[in-house]
């Protein structure tokens, strides 16, 4: 499939914006008084996290190739 540039910086736009906000929830749920109460949500957002920092990876492979063709 074939997205444009446009559409690639904002997807890559919204997904840093969601990664901000998911380290921030990380940071607050870790710093709790006590953490392993809220194991399983930051496990989700840890994996969260991992699966975002890929897509910006491939979205940014992706605008390089753009660069690239032009």
């Amino acid at each position: 499939m074939e997205y444009e540039k446009t559409e690639l910086l904002e997807a890559k736009r919204q997904i840093d914006s969601t990664l901000h906000k998911l380290r921030e929830t990380l940071k607050t749920l870790e710093s709790k008084e006590n953490p392993n109460r809220y194991k399983a949500q930051m496990t989700l957002a840890k994996r969260r996290i991992d699966a975002f920092d890929l897509a910006v990876f491939f979205i940014e492979r992706e605008l390089e190739k753009l660069s690239s063709d032009n």
